[in-house]
């Protein structure tokens, strides 16, 4: 039976059927774990725990199975985990072939001149200076970033990021070298100080799996 907007290990899960879960991810924690027992905790573990563990069903998937995609740690807002194998490969395809719409709302430093545009800056992942990506025009891979902006507030602009592709560190990249307005609370990316980073997954959007239906979840940014 689907469920809606309920909290499960400290994850607010904004929809849930048999076959997936859409999460609103905390920032500060990690979407999948990461190297050594201290990064262990992540969205994935919290909820293949709480969704598993002493189940009588017993766990299809383990806690890397539930990934279809993932949002940096330090990012807010929606996320989509599979439930089951088919769902994983399902849902895992349609990011791939980028048939999802995302959103994402930050504030930026300064005022953005254009009201929208789309940035166009190919990216890698410097590799003397992980996790830090850099534009490359030579090497780099494609990246395509839409942006619009939602209000300009005296020394900061909102603004609403739709991304095409979904390179890491992407949206981070963009606003600090595309526009010249680094997203406020990002020190790799010369953000200014803030009490954490300012960007939201606002919106996603995609194919329920095994049907054509398509399905779209909202998440306002809480700053």
């Amino acid at each position: 039976m689907d469920r809606t907007d309920f909290i499960l290990a400290g994850i607010r899960v904004v929809h849930r059927t048999e076959r997936f879960a859409v999460v609103e991810k905390p920032s500060g924690v990690l979407s999948v774990p990461g190297i050594g027992p201290e990064k262990a905790d992540c969205v994935v573990s919290r909820l293949h725990s709480a969704f598993y563990t002493g189940s009588a069903d017993r766990a299809p998937l383990g806690p890397g199975q539930l990934v279809v995609h993932r949002l940096d740690m330090d990012t807010s807002g929606l996320m989509v985990v599979a439930l089951d194998a088919d769902a994983q490969r399902e849902l895992s395809l349609q990011f791939e072939e980028r048939k999802p719409e995302k959103r994402y709302v930050a504030l930026v430093a300064g005022l953005v001149r254009d009201d929208e545009g789309t940035i166009d800056l190919p990216m890698r992942l410097d590799i003397t200076n992980r996790p830090y990506q850099i534009i490359d025009h030579v090497q780099g891979r494609a990246a395509t970033t839409h942006f619009r902006v939602l209000t300009r507030e005296t020394d900061r602009t909102r603004i609403e990021f739709r991304p095409v592709t979904g390179r890491t560190h992407q949206l981070r990249v963009h606003a600090c070298y595309g526009l010249g307005h680094p997203i406020l609370g990002d020190p790799l990316y010369k953000g200014s100080p803030a009490e954490r980073l300012m960007l939201h997954a606002s919106y996603l959007s995609f194919l329920a799996p095994g049907g054509a239906a398509r399905l779209e979840f909202h998440s306002p940014a809480p700053f």
